[in-house]
């Protein structure tokens, strides 16, 4: 006998309206979780290494994007990106400071040779030593 189920309709409703209303429970889980989540993700490194290396080599990363198509992901940026953009910019002024500031501080500590004519290879020179110095903070701390 075949399973008896709700059509997906009214099961896709619930989902959203009680989602939705989930909001204090999830703020809540995040500010007390069971387990400290930096200790878990870094210990779940090698899983998470192992799962993406399956997916590639398996075509499901690929499969799942051309399954999706760009209609969906433009949907997806249109209609809740857009609207949620500016208010995670705003939230994340801090931390975008915080992690720009140590390599604005690079930049202003290098003397670069001086700027040739237009095509020199002095200016290809000047480039490489912003990157070189940049990368080097990067991999460095």
């Amino acid at each position: 006998m075949a399973i008896q189920t709700k059509d997906i309709g009214t099961i896709s409703a619930k989902w959203s309206t009680r989602a939705q209303a989930a909001g204090p429970d999830y703020t809540a889980g995040v500010k007390a979780p069971r387990n400290d989540w930096a200790q878990n993700t870094t210990a779940a490194a090698s899983a998470w290494q192992q799962g993406v290396s399956d997916a590639m080599s398996n075509g499901r990363f690929a499969r799942g994007v051309s399954a999706a198509g760009t209609a969906k992901w433009q949907n997806g940026a249109i209609n809740k990106g857009a609207t949620r953009y500016p208010q995670g910019v705003a939230g994340g002024q801090t931390a975008y400071s915080n992690g720009f500031a140590p390599y604005l501080q690079v930049i202003a500590s290098l003397n670069l040779p001086a700027r040739g004519p237009r095509g020199s290879a002095s200016n290809g020179q000047r480039s490489q030593a912003v990157a070189d110095a940049l990368h080097q903070k990067k991999v460095n701390g």
